[in-house]
């Protein structure tokens, strides 16, 4: 970086202060609107709030109290990192006016937005189980009668713990080594490695709670058709 003068260099702990911040602003933001009597939002503002605050599919999912409650835990951490898509909007924002107009570039633009892409997808994998959005190969699958979906769920259900099991376990290597050793990341802002390594196991455990509501779920839905047949 000799010769070239850059802008705002972000300190690292606003970094990590506007992820854990924002999106619970964001989230009691909407709340409060949704909260206010005689004001119907258009249309627009009904998809903008349905984006922040998606009704929880606990309320209505088969299953039970567990169940229920591992779903709504699925679904509020998939809305809330949802809205960590605004922190690299702000950042870019920021990086374009800073550069184009006063000729300062950053040195933590795209670093910390990249990070915070790759800590997003992680978290989200419990909240994409939830929702059916993971992807399947449906040659066999949807061939099969309603019930034999199921009874494949539940039969496959074995690998998907396997993975899980394995991503968390290694998860939980790459955590520890990097936080004994402090490891930053190898960019000229040098942000500590160690937090978007924890974010693995973070996103491991959730998407291991969300197998285990599916699983569950699953197997009451193909006893009960099976009662039914």
């Amino acid at each position: 970086m000799d010769g070239i003068t850059v802008g705002f260099v972000m300190p690292h702990w606003l970094y990590w202060g506007l992820i854990l911040a924002v999106p619970p602003i964001l989230m009691f933001l909407v709340w409060r609107a949704e909260k206010k009597p005689d004001q119907s939002p258009v249309p627009d503002e009904e998809l903008a709030l349905d984006l922040l605050a998606q009704e929880d599919p606990a309320m209505h999912a088969p299953g039970n109290a567990f169940t229920h409650a591992l779903d709504w835990i699925s679904n509020k951490t998939g809305v809330f990192v949802a809205l960590w898509t605004i922190i690299p909007v702000c950042f870019y924002t920021y990086e374009v006016v800073s550069r184009q107009i006063f000729g300062l570039p950053t040195i933590w633009v795209h670093e910390g937005s990249y990070l915070l892409f790759g800590m997003q997808y992680l978290v989200a994998g419990g909240y994409a189980l939830l929702h059916g959005s993971h992807v399947r190969v449906d040659v066999l699958y949807v061939k099969l009668p309603e019930r034999g979906r199921v009874g494949m769920d539940i039969f496959t259900s074995v690998f998907f713990f396997i993975f899980a099991l394995t991503l968390l376990g290694t998860g939980w290597q790459f955590f520890e080594d990097s936080y004994q050793m402090q490891e930053v990341t190898m960019e000229t802002w040098g942000i500590q490695h160690w937090p978007v390594k924890g974010v693995m196991v973070l996103g491991s455990v959730l998407l291991i709670l969300a197998g285990i509501s599916k699983l569950i779920k699953d197997i009451m839905l193909f006893r009960r058709m099976g009662e039914d047949a």
